[in-house]
């Protein structure tokens, strides 16, 4: 009986590997219609009682502003171009900081964003954190870095209910996507480690101040250079 769940089990996990492989390899060109996320948050609004409408509206990436791409990068990930999926050093970084107590620090990358924000729910269990190494090595197996970084600017949450860069501009800036300046894409960028409390439109001095350093990383990474010369490893 042992040996036979076990056979079980296993035939399962494989059927329920390939699976996820099928689809992430799916989404290398579809664009998703929804993600995790935005399920979560009208599930957690249902619960609340609080009605909440989810704007997201899809830009391609040739749409999608350089220098929106750039805050980001700059902001959340600047070795995105060079790992395949984990900031190893940034890890380290970040378990040292949390031993020593104090706030929490992330590590995330933005393909381990994607993975978590498309696929996954937010707690911090540990299989959670296994299936995002799981999804993370699909998506950089599958997909080169543009279209991560397209899937992540149409997929990350802006405020309450507001999904991807189209939405998040028209929310805050009362324009499309393409027509962002590049302090608006900074602010942008600046209220990512906490999009539902921080407002892009109705920036605190903390806000201004970090979009100001994102500004700046932006032009020491190269600018859109950056994103000319990012690694494109598979084909």
């Amino acid at each position: 009986m042992f040996r036979s769940l076990t056979r079980r089990l296993l035939k399962l996990a494989l059927y329920l590997g390939l699976a996820s492989m099928g689809l992430v390899l799916m989404l290398r060109w579809v664009p998703p219609p929804f993600t995790a996320l935005m399920i979560e948050r009208k599930i957690e609004s249902w619960g609340t009682g609080e009605a909440i409408d989810l704007e997201r509206d899809w830009r391609p990436w040739a749409e999608l502003p350089g220098n929106l791409k750039m805050s980001v990068i700059a902001a959340e990930d600047q070795k995105f171009a060079e790992h395949w999926g984990f900031d190893f050093a940034a890890i380290r970084a970040a378990i040292e900081h949390n031993e020593e107590g104090g706030s929490l620090r992330g590590a995330s990358t933005l393909s381990q964003q994607v993975a978590k924000n498309l696929f996954l729910w937010s707690d911090r269990s540990w299989l959670r954190k296994g299936l995002e190494v799981w999804f993370t090595a699909l998506i950089e197996l599958f997909w080169p870095k543009q279209r991560i970084l397209e899937v992540y600017l149409n997929s990350v949450e802006w405020g309450d209910g507001i999904f991807g860069a189209e939405a998040a501009a028209r929310h805050h800036f009362d324009k499309g996507a393409p027509d962002l300046s590049d302090r608006q894409a900074s602010l942008l960028a600046a209220v990512l480690p906490n999009p539902r409390e921080w407002s892009a439109s109705r920036p605190t001095a903390y806000i201004e101040r970090r979009a100001r350093w994102i500004r700046q990383q932006v032009r020491q990474l190269g600018g859109t250079n950056y994103l000319a010369e990012m690694r494109t490893p598979h084909p």
